[in-house]
């Protein structure tokens, strides 16, 4: 068979038509395009902040009121954008729904790995490899607290390096295509070239080679990941852990299907692997290392979460809430973001006493036409719980930084001290419920006067239907693609849920039954659509307004809309912990995790054998 038929079959997996590898290729297929597509958020995020960050400095450099009013909308259109990316309905998750996200996120990036590993490393490095018996018996590291240790092989070592390697390839296509520069984000490196012969430069300056930065990517990801694995055995009596079934069935049927195409051209599976990942990596360092990663993951996610559990004494609490006074007051509001200052006044001047006008208003000076479909909904404009940073993230012009001038010669830094003199009102102790505020384009009407709440967390579950909008851009923003009949159709879909559950048991479970088939928040979907210890201001703005009304209770159900879709809400009920006290549990165990991840990773050491180094991957055979 000719070379280029046979590495065209590498890259998409062979011929073999069985049941199993279709689904195996489907399965791949989605992995990678969640991979994909995390990888594009990071890059779109990366952009966005870049152009915030370069409007904040012109802002500062501005004096002409009117144009440092049009900065402050184009900044909050970026911030709109900035944390929509890859959300869902979200900005924070509970520590349970935490540990399910991330290991599936471990499947998605493992499982895509995999397939890339063999695709790229079957173009960079060619059918020119051999089997590297060095490579499988020498050491090339170990890994040790003076207590646990490991023998790295080489062939480790080279496993890791595939590791590295494509995923600084996939991430450079990824920069490539959002025309960052590559400089600043550390990938200016040229990968026809040999790594040896080209300079990395870290944050402090320091220059190295990139073979040399690599290999420090490497070593670091391979101290890591046996630091995590090496305590998961110790916690097992000295055994390994068994990785979840879903785990293990990723990587047999990934393995089965690379074997049926390494034998369709008479290779064995542990060639097939050599020729892509490097001297040495064959089936069983494939499958042990897979393996190790999982368990590495799956062991910090439980000390994640035993850590993100704990408990605290009253003195500790109330200490914090002490310290944290500032970060912990809110307000109950309702607030609108004009176009103009025009507009503002206009809309403060007929808004009436008691507020009862306001969505009416927020209708009438919209300029966005979901905004004139959905502002007549209380949820789109009143803030229960809002914070001061909480209103900052949303960029109202009530919570941007007053204007200041530098010196000649002075740079805006982030670091510097600015007053927020919208927000030096807002959360004054003058302030009474019925205020109300028009500052620059933000009108704001405060329902509760600053506190520190002693409202509850609350527990929700919700099904997600978005309209089905016309797009191709992976991540396309429903507010701005979705028609008007898309929208209907969403909602009557919404409906049908709906009324099929209220049809059947009516019950919290078999509403959770109807999540994973019907649900577009692909974070919830494996959950029920449970979210625990919702906050007010957590959520997106009308989801968190419906579960923190007045009157809420267990069992309640309704269909929320907000700009990723409808919401089939059902309210389970409220913790019996305060708002302000599960943020400074949070806060404190967070703390705490850091300090004790931080000592055991300091703990283990990593220490390279120098003959085994002899026989490390490299500069990829690659001719200069």
């Amino acid at each position: 068979m000719a070379k280029k038929q046979l590495d065209e079959d590498l890259l998409t997996g062979g011929s073999v038509k069985s049941d199993k590898d279709k689904n195996a290729k489907k399965a791949e297929k989605k992995a990678l395009k969640e991979e994909k597509i995390r990888k594009k958020n990071e890059a779109k995020r990366a952009k966005i902040k870049s152009e915030i960050d370069s409007l904040k400095s012109s802002k500062a450099e501005e004096t002409d009121a009117k144009k440092i009013e049009n900065i402050d909308r184009k900044i909050k259109t970026l911030s709109d954008k900035y944390t929509s990316v890859g959300k869902g309905v979200s900005m924070q998750v509970a520590p349970k729904t935490k540990k399910i996200i991330q290991s599936v996120v471990c499947i998605v990036i493992v499982l895509a790995l995999l397939v890339a590993y063999v695709a790229t490393g079957a173009v960079r490095k060619g059918f020119v490899s051999s089997l590297g018996l060095p490579a499988q018996y020498f050491t090339g590291m170990t890994v040790t607290n003076g207590e646990q240790k490991a023998k790295v092989k080489v062939s480790t070592y080279n496993y890791y390096f595939a590791v590295t390697y494509n995923n600084y390839m996939s991430q450079q296509e990824q920069y490539k295509q959002y025309n960052l520069d590559l400089k600043d984000v550390g990938l200016d490196v040229d990968f026809d070239k040999k790594l040896s012969g080209q300079t990395y430069e870290d944050e402090d300056g320091n220059k190295m080679s990139w073979a040399e930065h690599m290999k420090d990517e490497v070593v670091s990801s391979i101290e890591d990941t046996y630091t995590y694995y090496l305590e998961a055995v110790k916690a097992n009596g000295g055994k390994d852990p068994e990785i979840t079934e879903e785990q293990q069935q990723q990587i047999d049927d990934t393995l089965d299907q690379y074997r049926k195409t390494a034998h369709s051209y008479g290779y064995t599976l542990s060639a097939y692997l050599v020729q892509a990942m490097g001297k040495g990596v064959t089936e069983t360092v494939f499958r042990t290392e897979s393996t190790r990663q999982y368990i590495a993951d799956n062991y910090k996610n439980e000390l994640s979460e035993a850590n993100s559990e704990k408990e605290y004494t009253d003195d500790d609490y109330n200490k914090y809430k002490d310290e944290h006074k500032d970060e912990l007051e809110s307000v109950d509001i309702k607030v609108f973001e004009c176009n103009n200052e025009d507009d503002a006044k206009a809309f403060a001047g007929d808004l009436k006493k008691d507020a009862s006008n306001f969505s009416e208003l927020s209708v009438k000076y919209s300029s966005d036409d979901f905004d004139k479909a959905s502002f007549d909904y209380d949820g789109f404009s009143t803030i229960y719980g809002a914070t001061r940073s909480a209103l900052q993230s949303k960029a109202f012009a009530i919570a941007t930084p007053a204007a200041h001038e530098h010196k000649e010669g002075e740079e805006h830094s982030e670091d510097e001290e600015e007053s927020y003199p919208g927000l030096d009102w807002l959360f004054s102790t003058d302030r009474k419920a019925g205020d109300v505020k028009q500052y620059s384009t933000t009108v704001v009407y405060v329902i509760s006067p600053v506190s520190i709440s002693d409202r509850k967390t609350v527990n929700v579950r919700h099904i997600l239907i978005q309209p089905e909008i016309d797009s191709d851009e992976e991540n396309a923003s429903i507010k701005e693609n979705a028609t008007d009949a898309q929208w209907k159709a969403a909602y009557k879909k919404a409906q049908n849920v709906l009324k099929e559950w209220k049809s059947g048991k009516a019950t919290e479970e078999s509403f959770k039954n109807l999540v994973e088939k019907n649900t577009d928040d692909t974070a919830s979907a494996e959950t029920g659509g449970l979210y625990e210890n919702v906050a007010p201001g957590q959520m997106v703005d009308s989801f968190s307004y419906w579960c923190f009304e007045d009157n809420r209770k267990a069992g309640d159900t309704a269909i929320v809309k907000s700009e990723f879709g409808y919401h089939i809400m059902y309210f389970i009920g409220k913790t019996d912990k305060e708002v302000w006290k599960y943020t400074a549990q949070q806060a404190l165990a967070s703390d705490d995790s850091t300090k004790a991840t931080e000592k055991l990773e300091d703990s283990y050491k990593a220490k390279i054998n120098w003959f085994g180094s002899r026989y490390f991957e490299k500069d990829v055979d690659i001719d200069s």
